[in-house]
């Protein structure tokens, strides 16, 4: 069997063309260097047509429990490319043996879309070829999403009796797990919380609903792996509104793999709407948005049709936005609800490379979030350019704390820190001596002009006594909605009407989507920190900094009295 003539190479050179905007950029990007491979073009790694045949054999004693076709007819397109670039693209390793190219397989795929079905049959393959004595692992949130896998694998063995002969009645399914005769392999669901990971080896396992787990399941079974030879992990999952979950990771890996910045093995088919499909609520109206999420859409009407049902209530009823942007879109996204501050999908649309040389010669405002000695603290720096605010904030943490904040927060403060989007200063507090001698180098890291800083009189007064003994003038601006509420509203407006860049930050977008604001008798409104989600300090330290900015192109340079 040619490896050209098969379903998997069809469907990827279906995909790569331009002109079909059904398929996201990474999808096309994947199948493309795999093709590549196939297709010979790659030097020391190959599509074995030998193992094409094997597999495709073997799917087609599989019956598909809910269609009664061979597997081989009835699995989906790209379950076929898949199944087949993980299990038959072939490489040899330092010792000279013949190994399985990809060790990760990377699944970012919307709901009903049958990825944990796929799964089974990559396992039941597995388990039928696979080295004697395999082991073999499902890990998942909890016992019945780890079981998912399990009951899948049961019921197409059961549904199909060529291959229970085919093999000698090769599979005895217990309670507890699922054994292969033929190769004295074993599978076992674990789930995180009840079964302890550390102390197995996995020849294989599925990461299923990664968005719901941490990073421990996963790199416990890898860690498992290091003295196999010929091993593989597959990671399956739609996307979730936290910001600490391993399905992050797993994708920034992959997706700077296919862009060639790092080096790893893996084959990952990333179905996300590519970027202006996110831009000005584009999900809304745009099908392709569906159909680069949900490949499933693109030939099944009914499947199609349910989605777009589920979009039109999402667009009527924020309350039901955030399960179908993550679930069936796979956008991240967070739900504001009734108070949220800026959504943030369209506070991502002003984001911006870091520029150190854009702010050189530039008059900026700061303004200071100076909060609890032992919480985070924040600085933020902008300037105007035309119509456009830009912005940028930096974030400060205490270093002995950050294991703790990482678990309470369920944010990775030590990835933020390796990106420089925070510092860790001092030991189980804030150290404002850091904070202010980093203020203080700012004109001459950035080259800027420092106008004024803004600040909160709460925990500020040393700091501030030492900034205007250096020689910067210090505002001090009252946290309050009649004071606030200007600088809130026009900071939303800035990024509402594409008016405003800030420099990448993911911390400041954690930030943005923890905001809740209150409203006054007024109905003056301001960003309470009480009310919001979570940490919120790089949004006030921002906003105090545009009040300043405000200030200046209402009255100028030298106003002094704010109006209470």
């Amino acid at each position: 069997m040619k490896i050209q003539d098969t379903v998997a190479y069809q469907y990827a050179k279906w995909g790569v063309p331009a002109r079909n905007h059904k398929v996201g950029k990474y999808v096309k990007l994947q199948e493309r260097q795999w093709m590549k491979i196939a297709d010979g073009k790659v030097k020391g790694v190959w599509v074995d047509e030998k193992e094409v045949q094997r597999i495709y054999k073997i799917l087609d004693l599989m019956v598909h429990p809910d269609l009664q076709v061979p597997m081989s007819e009835g699995l989906e397109p790209y379950a076929n490319l898949f199944i087949v670039a993980v299990l038959c693209t072939k490489t040899k390793n330092v010792m000279g043996q013949e190994v399985r190219y990809y060790e990760t397989g990377l699944l970012e795929i919307a709901r009903k879309n049958f990825k944990t079905f796929t799964s089974a049959v990559i396992f039941i393959v597995l388990m039928l070829t696979d080295q004697k004595y395999s082991r073999f692992f499902s890990v998942a949130p909890d016992k019945d999403i780890a079981s998912e896998l399990w009951l899948a694998i049961n019921k197409i063995i059961k549904e199909s009796p060529e291959l229970y002969n085919e093999y000698e009645q090769a599979f005895e399914i217990l309670r507890s797990e699922i054994r292969c005769k033929v190769t004295n392999a074993t599978y076992k669901p674990l789930a995180y919380g009840k079964d302890r990971m550390d102390s197995r080896t996995a020849n294989g396992f599925l990461a299923d609903e990664a968005g719901a787990m941490d990073n421990y399941p996963i790199e416990a079974m890898r860690s498992s792996q290091i003295t196999l030879p010929n091993k593989l992990g597959i990671v399956i999952s739609t996307q979730y509104p936290s910001d600490d979950n391993a399905l992050i990771d797993e994708i920034d890996i992959a997706k700077k793999t296919l862009e060639g910045l790092l080096q790893a093995r893996v084959f990952a088919l990333l179905f996300e709407p590519d970027d202006v499909l996110r831009q000005d609520e584009a999900w809304m109206k745009n099908d392709n948005a569906i159909y680069q999420a949900n490949p499933v859409a693109i030939d099944n009407k009914i499947v199609f049709e349910s989605i777009k049902n589920k979009r039109a209530e999402a667009i009527l009823y924020e309350n039901k936005r955030e399960n179908f942007l993550c679930k069936h879109l796979n956008i991240k996204y967070r739900s504001l609800g009734v108070e949220g501050y800026i959504d943030i999908q369209k506070f991502k649309r002003c984001v911006k490379k870091a520029d150190k040389e854009w702010w050189n010669g530039r008059a900026v405002y700061l303004g200071l979030d100076l909060s609890q000695t032992d919480d985070n603290t924040a600085v933020a720096m902008v300037a105007g350019e035309g119509d456009t605010l830009y912005i940028k904030v930096f974030g400060f943490v205490p270093k002995s704390n950050v294991d703790l904040k990482t678990h309470r927060e369920k944010l990775d403060y030590w990835k933020l820190i390796r990106r420089g989007d925070c510092f860790a200063c001092g030991d189980e507090t804030i150290d404002y001596g850091y904070v202010e001698r980093f203020i203080l180098s700012l004109k001459e890291e950035y080259g800027v002009e420092i106008m004024q800083c803004g600040y909160d009189r709460y925990n500020a007064l040393s700091t501030v006594q030492k900034l205007e003994e250096a020689g910067i003038e210090c505002v001090e601006i009252r946290q309050h909605s009649s004071v606030l509420h200007s600088a809130t509203k026009l900071l939303k407006e800035k990024v509402l009407n594409k008016q405003a860049r800030y420099e990448e930050n993911e911390l400041l977008e954690n930030n943005i989507m923890n905001a809740r604001c209150v409203e006054d008798t007024n109905k003056n409104k301001y960003v309470n920190k009480k009310k919001s989600a979570g940490k919120v300090d790089m949004v006030v330290a921002a906003i105090n900094a545009v009040y300043l900015w405000e200030q200046e192109q209402l009255y100028g340079s030298n106003f002094t009295v704010q109006v209470v």
